[in-house]
């Protein structure tokens, strides 16, 4: 019989913005996929950056689970400080032979290879992000900020990070225009069938 996923999820907003940025919409996403997730038998664990957490837990969440979940408001155009913070902290020395076992070089050959030693081969990650921004922002090509790049390749700097411990990356979920002119119920729908469709 096929064992259930563990899911480890990472809730990654940030207080410090007080009634600007409260985090219920990350908060109320994270429990929606928490309860989809449990509803279908899966184990999850979960940490939130801006609390407290433990270095060796965390190495080890990373270690347990089958999925990793990212949920994120996107500030100034990436994930908020305590998550850098997070990850700098846990992947960096702590991470060193588990998370990642070398940088894949060797002084034979210094310049290739680099970032292929990743220790989480198997594993898969998703980032759920929300965004101020409106999607025509990502793709209208005429739009000014950004020349319609898309939502993944504003944050393609991150998807090298999990690149570099091996994991696969998922599709990517982004709500737009949370605050100017959300479409909250039909975005919380669109996330439910997203999980639904590509964690399993």
């Amino acid at each position: 019989m096929k064992a259930m996923p563990k899911i480890f999820m990472i809730n990654a907003h940030e207080p410090e913005f007080g009634s600007y940025s409260p985090g219920k919409l990350n908060q109320s996403l994270f429990e929606i996929a928490a309860s989809q997730f449990l509803s279908r038998g899966f184990e999850i664990k979960q940490t939130w950056t801006a609390r407290a957490w433990d270095v060796e837990t965390e190495v080890n969440n990373h270690l347990w689970c089958d999925y990793l979940i990212v949920q994120s408001p996107v500030n100034w155009m990436s994930f908020p400080w305590s998550f850098k913070k997070y990850i700098d902290q846990i992947y960096t020395t702590p991470g060193h032979g588990k998370l990642w076992l070398g940088t894949g070089r060797s002084r034979q050959a210094p310049e290739k290879n680099y970032g292929t030693k990743g220790g989480l081969t198997g594993k898969k990650y998703m980032f759920s992000l929300t965004f101020d921004a409106p999607l025509g922002a990502f793709t209208d090509p005429n739009e000014y900020l950004m020349q319609g790049r898309s939502v993944d390749d504003l944050f393609f700097p991150m998807h090298v990070n999990y690149r570099y411990l091996a994991m696969t990356q998922l599709p990517t979920f982004s709500m737009h225009d949370v605050i100017v002119n959300p479409n909250i119920d039909a975005d919380f729908a669109r996330f439910k069938d997203h999980i639904n469709q590509h964690i399993d």
